[in-house]
């Protein structure tokens, strides 16, 4: 079987920058899997108009976000690699082009999964081009593309794609098959490489003031309580930053770089 190159999103009101994440990520991806989990604003028609002009993106509708796991989890065991994309990460589209050739290659077999350079963005000036933010390293890279040749299996309770359970790997694989390119490239010298807007507004129904959203794991934390609590505290206007990405996510000097690549596939943007 030729090797596949599976994306999978779980959106949530990320209407800001969705249309742009998925467009450039289908420079990498032969199809993008997206999952809307109950976005109440733009999101869905930003998804669906990308998917309109490409006939590449499938999109789901469900308020359970496991969906996002039940959707890769055929691909365990085939030749195919999974890559998770967020509303927020713009990946340079060139760039994915040569990481395409270079995993269709079989560059990176012998890995389970593969991280590149981010920088987590705390503004982005589009009218000069820029992107301020902290650059990883220092801080950790939180880019997904997953080897799932390398497993037979991912078990147990996953809340949603990548995240939690039990891998089963094959033989020749373990988990401390990482490659950390973004260790051994400079970000100009990076083809695999994002603009991380975490701490961004990312959708046109939050205040622009908005800080980083709480992760997964800060979802679940101090289980039904908790939920009722971020509940009635978003009722209220109050927004919870994610702590958890503001330590992170706020590691070295802030840096600005050229951001004009990562939005060179918008309509109207010269090619």
């Amino acid at each position: 079987m030729e090797t596949r190159i599976i994306g999978i999103a779980l959106v949530r009101n990320e209407d800001a920058f969705v249309a742009t994440a998925l467009r450039n990520a289908l420079h990498l991806c032969d199809r993008i899997l997206v999952v809307d989990n109950a976005s109440t604003d733009r999101t869905l028609e930003e998804v669906a108009r990308v998917a309109a002009e490409t006939g590449r993106v499938e999109i789901h509708r469900s308020s359970d976000a496991r969906l996002s796991h039940e959707l890769i989890l055929p691909y365990a065991n085939t030749a195919t690699w999974i890559f998770g994309i967020d509303g927020d990460e713009l990946y340079d589209p060139r760039g994915m082009e040569k990481l395409r050739a270079e995993v269709l290659r079989g560059d990176y077999d012998a890995w389970w999964v593969v991280f590149g350079n981010v920088l987590n963005c705390t503004r982005l000036d589009r009218a000069r081009g820029t992107a301020t933010g902290h650059l990883s390293p220092p801080c950790r890279s939180m880019t997904k593309l997953y080897n799932f040749n390398a497993i037979t299996g991912w078990e147990g309770d996953v809340p949603q794609r990548l995240h939690g359970g039990r891998i089963v790997f094959k033989e020749t694989h373990d988990a401390s098959r990482r490659l950390n390119l973004h260790e051994r490239m400079t970000w100009d010298e990076s083809h695999y490489r994002c603009l991380h807007l975490c701490f961004l507004p990312r959708s046109s129904a939050l205040p622009a003031g908005e800080s980083g959203r709480l992760n997964v794991t800060e979802t679940m934390r101090w289980g039904i309580a908790g939920r009722v609590w971020r509940r009635i505290a978003g009722l209220a206007g109050v927004r919870i930053a994610s702590g958890w990405k503001l330590e992170k996510y706020r590691r070295g000097d802030p840096v600005t770089v050229d951001a004009t690549p990562f939005f060179s596939q918008e309509p109207g943007v010269e090619k």
